[in-house]
């Protein structure tokens, strides 16, 4: 049994981030071509994108704002012109940001979370979906995160963004069922990526000491439950938050 995308056409925002860049690695492994989507990291999204060349598959790099509408229907239409119509979308940018206490974090930071949590979610099913239904077929993955179910001091604006999406997206996932479309999120922990490497810091101690597994998740553990909601053998589940934590959250009944 195997993960076979050959066919498809993902597009993944954020693309030219650390966890981005691993999301699409796998896609394109698996065989789908792939857009890479980028806000200001061109050099990083056309270096993924030579990777993903070089794997025998169809890849652009595509520049968009996932914030604004006109911005996302732009991309979405290079994206159709030059690879076809996104069987897979891949919600994964998000706004970085200081975290601070509630009493002193900036009413910028939290409409900034909105804004890349839910309303990037919104304007990517506007922009994408549609064609998905016409085809009867589609895979929507958002990333979502642990944090959304800790609640912990200085989480306020990113845990209210993301649980914000985690709304749209099951209410999404009961809408677009009928036509054979899964909207599904993958919610990672603290994770191992190309630069946000494992340290032996207390930090990073204590955290390890509270996660089941005794250690931080890597961005190809993340990347390959993508891949897997992404295919047919994920084809019952949606309106599903699925922690990549290594048990550090649980979602109970």
């Amino acid at each position: 049994m195997q993960i076979d995308l050959s066919g498809k056409i993902s597009l993944v925002t954020g693309g030219s981030g650390e966890l981005g860049r691993e999301m699409v690695r796998a896609l394109a492994e698996c065989g789908a071509d792939v857009a890479i989507h980028y806000h200001k990291q061109a050099d990083q999204a056309d270096r993924v994108t030579r990777e993903a060349l070089a794997m025998g598959v169809k890849a652009i790099a595509v520049q968009a704002d996932v914030t604004n509408a006109e911005s996302v229907n732009n991309m979405a239409e290079r994206i159709r012109k030059e690879l076809g119509s996104p069987d897979i979308i891949v919600n994964n940018a998000v706004i970085q940001y200081d975290w601070k206490p509630v009493l002193e974090q900036g009413l910028e930071d939290y409409e900034s979370q909105f804004r890349s949590c839910v309303l990037q979610n919104v304007l990517m099913a506007k922009a994408f979906v549609p064609a998905m239904q016409q085809k009867r077929w589609g895979r929507v993955v958002a990333i979502n995160t642990e944090c959304a179910m800790q609640n912990f001091p200085d989480q306020s604006a990113y845990t209210a963004g993301k649980r914000g999406m985690d709304g749209v997206l099951r209410v999404l996932a009961r809408e677009v069922g009928e036509f054979g479309i899964t909207v599904n999120q993958v919610a990672p922990g603290w994770t191992i990526s190309e630069n946000a490497t494992a340290g032996h810091n207390q930090e990073d101690a204590s955290y390890i000491a509270a996660v089941p597994l005794r250690r931080r998740g890597t961005a190809r553990e993340v990347a390959t439950v993508v891949a897997f909601l992404a295919s047919d053998l994920a084809s019952f589940i949606t309106g599903a938050y699925i922690p990549v934590s290594g048990g550090n959250v649980m979602p109970a009944i």
